[in-house]
């Protein structure tokens, strides 16, 4: 990406940026005295800069998982600060992938009722797909995500060098996302994506920043129409219903963009099932993703227990199991589920691999 590249979001707090440039002493030196740095471990042990330009008594290091993603995290953070002197005009900078940032922006957003935060995303999952858009989430008793605010950074600052140290698993994870903005909007990007796949797990860094841009940008565009996700936002849930539940039933050994890939292809399959796409938009759709399926089924005697899992979703109402659907290329839909024999039948008979109708 050049480093001139900037993309800017609307949001109802403030407008603020997206930079894409390298990650120099000089962008981190122009913090200053005034900034508290929250900082994934694996990228304070990687990135000697961070210690070198940062005072260390005002950076708070954080084990990066969803069994921290937690208001018990978000309380020792909120300490660490206090105890730290840290004023209302001062600045919080985010330095890790989606947890890093969600726990960071909930604390910012409570602090004495708010401060300035910025984020510098480390992972693709974050580059592509978390970084924008307000929200913050935390995992409370056994739901996933069930509390959060509307709390978008000042400034985000997209540097392609932490790439370098992903490993394959993690650039799958964040192709994943991507994929599912793609296929939301039909983009014409997913032919040369599809071509380019192989290319882009050996060379990321080289490879991907067209495609980051490209994801970012379809999400600005719904963000910024439906900013707390009440209306039109609400079709990005595609393959996340499905897909969280995968990540908790395999106690997230299943990164969420590889869960999200499953749960997109799960979700057209249900979509085949009742009836909503054709067999042939079916194979379009999987052929898009089966580059970036893993082996991965959810055992029979798990089932049940991930059809329960499936139900606590904080996006369902009433009885229903709510869940976004295609109903043809590039057409996808919030679909209430209200048949749970049915809805468990298909799932079953996708997590067994014994599709029918194909």
């Amino acid at each position: 990406m050049l480093e001139s590249a900037s993309l800017k979001i609307k949001s109802y707090r403030r407008e603020y940026t997206v930079d894409f440039c390298n990650l120099t002493a000089d962008l981190l030196n122009s913090y200053d005295d005034s900034t508290f740095v929250i900082i994934d471990f694996n990228i304070y042990k990687n990135y000697p800069l961070f210690e070198q330009c940062f005072d260390k008594s005002k950076m708070y290091v954080i084990e990066a998982s969803e069994r921290t993603k937690t208001l018990k995290t978000c309380e020792e953070i909120i300490r660490f600060l206090i105890s730290n002197q840290f004023k209302i005009n001062h600045k919080l900078l985010a330095v890790g992938g989606g947890i890093t940032q969600d726990v960071t922006a909930f604390v910012a957003s409570v602090l004495y009722r708010g401060v300035e935060w910025q984020f510098l995303p480390t992972t693709l999952l974050a580059q592509a797909d978390s970084c924008i858009g307000s929200k913050s989430s935390i995992n409370f008793l056994s739901t996933k995500n069930a509390l959060g605010t509307f709390y978008p950074p000042s400034r985000i600052y997209c540097c392609p060098e932490f790439l370098k140290t992903l490993d394959t698993d993690d650039i799958k994870s964040g192709i994943g996302e991507m994929l599912h903005y793609y296929l939301i909007e039909n983009s014409e990007h997913i032919p040369g994506f599809v071509a380019d796949y192989n290319n882009i797990l050996a060379n990321p860094v080289d490879c991907l920043s067209n495609y980051v841009a490209e994801s970012l940008r379809i999400k600005k565009n719904m963000i910024e129409k439906d900013e707390f996700d009440q209306n039109e936002r609400r079709v990005f849930n595609y393959g996340h219903t499905f897909g969280h539940a995968i990540e908790a039933i395999s106690n997230y050994e299943v990164s969420h963009g590889l869960a999200v890939t499953i749960g997109m292809d799960l979700a057209n399959y249900v979509s085949l099932r009742k009836g909503f796409i054709t067999k042939e938009q079916y194979e379009e759709l999987h052929s898009v993703l089966k580059m970036n399926l893993i082996n991965y089924r959810v055992p029979s005697e798990l089932q049940s227990k991930y059809y329960s899992l499936l139900r606590k979703d904080k996006k369902n109402i009433d009885n229903c199991v709510v869940c976004v659907l295609p109903y043809n290329i590039g057409d996808i839909r919030v679909t209430k589920i209200t048949d749970h024999r049915e809805l468990k039948n298909i799932i079953h008979e996708y997590m067994s691999g014994n599709l029918i109708c194909l």
